[in-house]
Parts: structure tokens; C-alpha cells; sequence
């Protein structure tokens, strides 16, 4: 179809006229002018400020023009994929604006993935003060993991491997929570913040630096009103902390038939739990009642134990709940006994179904947990020990 004139003057001149009114990216910055944090880790240091304050060493893992290689195999230089900047302050504002006196780069905090404390911060200093920066920061996103590191923080985003980001990596690594029931659920800095201001007692993932090799190794205590660390998990503690929430997907459990015999490997498939309050006027209680189910994943040696038969799976079950058992008791006691503290959960349960109970004892809850009994009931149902069997 043929327009006509006055049709194409009606749609060319406001065309024209518009980009009058369109702009360039005239307040841009080059790419290469721009410093990514990728991780952050903060430090106490033993010295004191002039006035006696503390002082605080801020690290952070800028990317490099490598950082897009980091971990694609045969893409790593010698030239490392990151680079760490530390600078001191009283305050962790005063430590950012020290960095900029030797950074000619535009930090962006956009991209921050991970943010480690240091064990000796974290216990000396009200975590809730330490994170108050990064919380309103607008730049730093919420999403950020949290970690605690048993020795300095800034060990931690440090490597030997030139092709690895220790920040990316660590932030890759609480993946693995989904196989290893000896990892918390990873936790952000919004979901962390929401603990701090509810004043409930939590846990964090330690991470520690082995000769240039991080790993999770435990996890640290922090009491709900001072919100400093109290106190340690190791590794096994985490693993029943798994077991009493429920938030542990995946895992093995070691387990014998007789006593001299070689180990057989339950793999969980599944794992659930209730935590069930009681009140009985002033009296409470909890009982916890533990599902699992999985399969042998694994017999260690060759045996005359047929692991296919019922009477040997019935003994396999019966002695994993055993371990199980074990596992959920030896936290609880530890938490109750030695911490008393509340990091389980309980709390939670007992506001979600006795909520004007809560309203009375949530002022002291973590004393009041230490004192409370706790019975576990433990359930393991082999569904799979694969094609193997004597015949």
C-alpha cells in the first residue's frame, strides 16, 4: 500500500524530533576503571588505636582481568585471577575510605559473595555491630554468605592456586551442604540480620585455611544477646544439628553389624524431623521425632554379612539409629549443658504451637532451654542396598 506524503512528514518529523531529547551514557565509568569486590573478610588486630580503640583490617578480593578464567581448566595464568586490598580503621567505614588512598580503582560492592569474620572479632565485638556496615550499605547485596573464620578472615580468601577466586570457590563450596550432612544450610546476610534483631540464639559455618586449601570445619555459637561467639561445633555436632532441624539433605552414616565386623556406609536419601513441644503446666519438654530414609551404599570388605537379607538390614537400621542417636544427644547436651543456649530450634516450635507459653519464657528462653528435657525418637528405613548379596 502506497502512504502518502503528508503520512510520512506525520511519522518522520516526531521521529527526528525525539532524539533531541535522548542521552548518551555521558556519566558512565570504563570497565577497567571499576574494582568488583568479590569477598570481604574483617579482622581484629591486637594493637590499639591512638585513642585506644579497637582496630579493625577490612580485606577485599577485587577481581583481576582473570577472574573470568578462574577455574576453567587450562585457562589459569601465573598472574593470579584476584587481588587483595587490606587497609585498617577504627571503624569499617574508616578502614573502606583508608582503601581508597591506595586503590585507583572505583570499588563496587555489587558483586560481594562472601563475607568472613574473624573467630577473634566475632568473639569480641557484638556480631550485630560488626555487620551494621554491611547492612546499610546499599551496594552490598543481602544475599551474601556469611562465615567464621577460625583463624584470621583474611587467611581464608588467600590461595596458591593463580586460576582460583577463594571468594567464588567458598560461595560454590556450601553446594555440597546438599551431600554432606556435616555443612549448615548456608545462610545470608538478610536471614542473619533477622536473627540478630529477634535476639535468638544462632549458628555460623566455620571455615578454616590448610596450607592454601579453605574447608568447613564446625561451625561457632553465638548467644542471641550479646551476639557474640561463645562457643564451638565440630564437625560431627554439626552433622546431629542436621539430623534435630531436618535442613540436612544428604549424607553418610557409618554402621556396623557386629562389633568386629567391617563397616557398612548408609547413604541418606532422605531426612526429617518434628520438633514436638509439651507443657504440662509449668513443665516443658520436647520430643523429636527423626526420619530417615537411604540405602548401603557401600560394604568395606567382602563378608559372610549378606546385606540383602532382612535380619541384616533389620540389625544395619537398628544400628544406625543408634548412631544417629548419638549424634542428635551429644549436641543437644553440649548446647543445653555447657552453651545454654537455644541454636536448635525448639524456641521456634514452641512459639509456633504455644504461642502465649512463648510470650512468658521467650525473655529467658535460651536459661530455660538448658533446663528442659528432650527426648529423640530415631527412624531408619533402608529402601536400597543394591545388586550386591552373597549367594
Amino acid at each position: 500500500m502506497k502512504l502518502s506524503n503528508n503520512y510520512k512528514r506525520f511519522v518522520f518529523i516526531p521521529s527526528i524530533l525525539s532524539l533531541l531529547f535522548l542521552t548518551s551514557c555521558w556519566s558512565t565509568n570504563e570497565i577497567e576503571d571499576l574494582g568488583l569486590i568479590l569477598g570481604v573478610a574483617v579482622d581484629l588486630e591486637e594493637e590499639k588505636g591512638q585513642e585506644g580503640e579497637n582496630v579493625i583490617t577490612l580485606t577485599n578480593q577485587l577481581a583481576t582481568s582473570n577472574s573470568s578464567n578462574a577455574g576453567i581448566e587450562g585457562q589459569g595464568t601465573q598472574q593470579n585471577a584476584y587481588k587483595n586490598v587490606s587497609e585498617t580503621g577504627s571503624s569499617l567505614m574508616e578502614a573502606t575510605r583508608n582503601s581508597l588512598l591506595e586503590i585507583e580503582e572505583i570499588l563496587l560492592a555489587h558483586h560481594v559473595k562472601v563475607l568472613v569474620i574473624g573467630e577473634e572479632l566475632a568473639s569480641t565485638t557484638s556480631l550485630q555491630q560488626t555487620l551494621d556496615y554491611f547492612i546499610r550499605e546499599h551496594e552490598i547485596r543481602q544475599s551474601c554468605q556469611i562465615f567464621i573464620a577460625k583463624e584470621r578472615a583474611s587467611h581464608i580468601l588467600e590461595t596458591s592456586e593463580p586460576s582460583v577466586v577463594p571468594s567464588m570457590k567458598l560461595a560454590q563450596m556450601t553446594k555440597a551442604h546438599d551431600r554432606n550432612s556435616k555443612i549448615l544450610m548456608p545462610i545470608h546476610l538478610s536471614k542473619l540480620n533477622r536473627k540478630i534483631q529477634s535476639d535468638a540464639s544462632f549458628l555460623l559455618q566455620n571455615v578454616i585455611s590448610d596450607q592454601g586449601e579453605m574447608k568447613f570445619d564446625g561451625a561457632s555459637v553465638f548467644d542471641g544477646k550479646t551476639k557474640k561467639l561463645q562457643g564451638l561445633l565440630n564437625k560431627e555436632e554439626v552433622e546431629g544439628v542436621n539430623w534435630i532441624t531436618g535442613e540436612g539433605k544428604g549424607g553418610l552414616v557409618k554402621s556396623y553389624v557386629e562389633k568386629k565386623s567391617t563397616p557398612i556406609i548408609y547413604e541418606i536419601l532422605s531426612m526429617n524431623s518434628n520438633i514436638q513441644p509439651r507443657v504440662n503446666g509449668n513443665d516443658i519438654s520436647f520430643d523429636v521425632e527423626i526420619e530417615s530414609e537411604g540405602r548401603i551404599g557401600e560394604q568395606k570388605e567382602a563378608t559372610s554379612i549378606d546385606p540383602s537379607s532382612n535380619e541384616t538390614l533389620i540389625k544395619v537400621e537398628e544400628n544406625i539409629e543408634e548412631e544417629v542417636q548419638k549424634l542428635v544427644k551429644s549436641v543437644s547436651e553440649k548446647t543445653q549443658q555447657e552453651y545454654q543456649v537455644d541454636v536448635l530450634g525448639f524456641g521456634e516450635s514452641l512459639r509456633i504451637e504455644y504461642p502465649k507459653v512463648w510470650e512468658k519464657v521467650k525473655k529467658d528462653w535460651d536459661k530455660t532451654f538448658s533446663e528442659v528435657p528432650i527426648q529423640f525418637n530415631v527412624n531408619v528405613t533402608i529402601k536400597d542396598y543394591g545388586t550386591l548379596g552373597n549367594k
